[in-house]
């Protein structure tokens, strides 16, 4: 039937007395329409129709998920009215739909559940709502309630604020799905290390709540491995202090590093800049980033800033540059560029930094440029 219609409709606008009849395999994929067929037969009418009354775009599930509505049961009335009732618009309402279709597929006692849940440490119900439409997957997909309650608690114990408990669960809702003992023995690990290098017990909790809302994946990391990178840094030279300093810059990301990734690196920055062991300890101290890239990008980005002209010494000075993309360090000397500047022999703090500080630099080059050459010393003419 559906492909009598399409071939009417193709003769119907082909010219007199010509019936084009058009090829299966082109017009008509017979497998790909009787597979969209069959699953918007297969779709649960009841779950469809409510998702239209909310104004959701179904178009959209489909596309990226669309088992969410073949699937017997859906709550989309229930779950829409427990969001309304904590303030959330239709308008959100559709957003957390159409973006997690598994918000609709939760029972609702357990959206309850985790509503409970979550205002344990988020202020009110307003900014509950603000925090699933941008999270829905960490509010509505992650149900182990009883670790999260749990770790809730322990965290709380450890003097960590609930502002920076809502952030994790939000942004690493995995952790909470951990048993506490787990956590608590990444923890231990973590505070050993610290107080091995120097850190004050009485600082700990403080320096632990950085460290957690910089990187939260910590506690999924093997505490063995934590042991192992500190242990290379101190082969390096590095004192306890400067050690713990690198954590505390590198924001927990040094636990991330393999030892042959880091031993690769600077074994690469000790050959290219040709410095001691000692210099190096101070290049890496000043821009402890270095440590987190591979020698395959290191060696890119050090080509990139060559051929612009830049020495080796002026990156030693400023090894924040090589933080930078070579697609960003080219865009930004071609702006100076343009201004008739060059790096040579200058500072390359001109071109480091973030978007804004460079806009700053930049803008200071401007405004150097546009000033009007005046000597004080000259007298003016004056009309008599």
């Amino acid at each position: 039937m559906l492909k009598g219609m399409v071939q009417r409709l193709v003769s119907f606008h082909t010219s007199p007395g010509t019936c084009y009849v058009p090829n299966k395999q082109i017009f008509l994929p017979s497998k790909m329409w009787s597979s969209k067929i069959e699953n918007y037969h297969t779709e649960n009418k009841k779950t469809v129709e409510n998702l239209y009354g909310l104004c959701v775009n179904i178009k959209k599930i489909r596309q990226l998920k669309g088992w969410a509505l073949r699937k017997e049961v859906g709550y989309v009335e229930e779950t829409s009215l427990i969001l309304k009732e904590m303030g959330a618009s239709e308008i959100t309402i559709a957003n957390i739909f159409e973006s997690c279709p598994e918000a609709f597929l939760q029972n609702p006692s357990e959206v309850n559940i985790q509503r409970r849940l979550w205002l344990s440490v988020c202020p009110s119900d307003e900014q509950l709502v603000k925090i699933i439409e941008k999270f829905p997957d960490s509010f509505f997909c992650y149900k182990s309630t009883a670790h999260q309650r749990a770790n809730i608690s322990y965290f709380q114990q450890l003097g960590i604020s609930n502002k920076i408990i809502c952030r994790l669960l939000t942004g690493s809702p995995q952790i909470f799905c951990n048993s506490v003992a787990g956590n608590k023995l990444i923890i231990d690990a973590v505070e050993e290390n610290y107080l091995c290098l120097g850190g004050k017990n009485t600082n700990f909790k403080t320096w632990l709540m950085k460290l957690l809302s910089q990187d939260p994946f910590i506690l999924l990391k093997s505490p063995v491995s934590m042991k192992e990178n500190l242990m290379f840094l101190q082969r390096l030279g590095f004192s306890d202090e400067n050690v713990l300093k690198l954590l505390s810059r590198l924001k927990g990301f040094v636990f991330d590093l393999s030892l042959e990734e880091m031993e690769n690196c600077i074994l690469f920055l000790k050959s290219t800049f040709e410095c001691t062991e000692g210099e190096l300890r101070e290049i890496i101290i000043k821009c402890p980033g270095l440590l987190c890239f591979s020698v395959e990008v290191l060696e890119d980005r050090i080509k990139c800033l060559l051929a612009e002209g830049v020495t080796v010494g002026q990156i030693t000075d400023c090894p924040g540059v090589l933080e930078l993309t070579t697609q960003i360090v080219q865009f930004r000397i071609q702006k100076i560029r343009l201004l008739g500047h060059n790096l040579k022999g200058k500072d390359l703090q001109i071109i480091n930094g973030t978007k804004k500080d460079f806009e700053v630099n930049y803008g200071k080059l401007c405004v150097h440029k546009e000033r009007p050459l005046f000597n004080p010393v000259s007298p003016l003419p004056v009309e008599e």
